[in-house]
């Protein structure tokens, strides 16, 4: 693919990052948040499934499958930078049409996480699927491989075994074909050791509130980081608040 290829494009913005200075991806829930972190000048987007299941009016984890696509190919099709999606576990697609729809979409990557309705999923079986995926999507999309020990393990996020299990996983997914690693939760203290021992870039979840902070999570190997739905709920506070004020007038 040429180096003006949207995917291309999108993949390069992972690579060579200087410590300290990682790729933010800001989350778009709709068309008009899109265009507003594009005007702000962020080279690409990462779209939330929660921030997105709010905008719509689903639960976090209910919104159906179709409802997720064509919201994503409303906030493609509203700017003019390198969209990743957020399409949760897959929604029990099959990886070929799976593909095929997040193609549809425009979409130039996408999350795919490891648990299901709270639960792990075997690490193998995952790693076969996104193996499949990658097969299938042939270079064009990003797939950036959630983790979800930390969130779903059952264990203290400190204990050494959930460090040890995110490690195993996350380099079955890399050596599947994973483009990024995304160890959703991890401590900060753990990054430095996940960074060592996953050979692809990670992604690591910041805040919104601290941007000072983001460059910290660089320093200690986040390549990139996303926010979930922080922005999105950010933003409905605001509405919140104006709302209450003009009620209260």
């Amino acid at each position: 693919m040429s180096t003006s290829d949207p995917v291309s494009v999108f993949r390069a913005l992972h690579q060579g990052r200087a410590p300290g200075d990682p790729l933010v991806l800001p989350g778009p829930w709709d068309a008009a948040s899109a265009r507003t972190f594009e005007e702000a000048g962020f080279p690409a987007l990462a779209t939330p499934s929660a921030g997105v299941a709010a905008s719509l009016g689903h639960e976090d984890g209910r919104t159906p499958a179709a409802d997720m696509f064509a919201a994503v190919a409303r906030i493609v099709r509203s700017v003019s930078v390198p969209v990743s999606a957020d399409i949760e576990a897959g929604y029990g697609l099959d990886p070929k049409e799976l593909v095929e729809r997040l193609l549809a979409t425009g979409a130039v990557g996408c999350n795919l996480e490891d648990s299901v309705d709270g639960v792990l999923l075997d690490p193998h079986q995952q790693a076969d699927r996104l193996a499949e995926v990658r097969s299938f999507a042939g270079g064009r999309l990003f797939v950036n491989a959630r983790v979800d020990t930390y969130l779903r393990g059952g264990r203290d996020g400190t204990d050494p075994e959930t460090e040890t299990e995110t490690i195993e996983r996350g380099r079955l997914y890399a050596a599947a074909g994973a483009d990024c690693v995304y160890p959703i939760t991890a401590p900060p203290a753990a990054l430095p050791r996940l960074a060592a021992a996953i050979p692809v870039p990670l992604n690591i979840n910041g805040s919104p509130h601290d941007p000072p902070a983001l460059r910290r999570l660089g320093e200690l190997g986040a390549a990139r980081i996303t926010f979930g739905p922080l922005m999105q709920q950010q933003a409905m506070a605001a509405v919140r608040d104006m709302a209450g004020k003009l009620h209260s007038r």
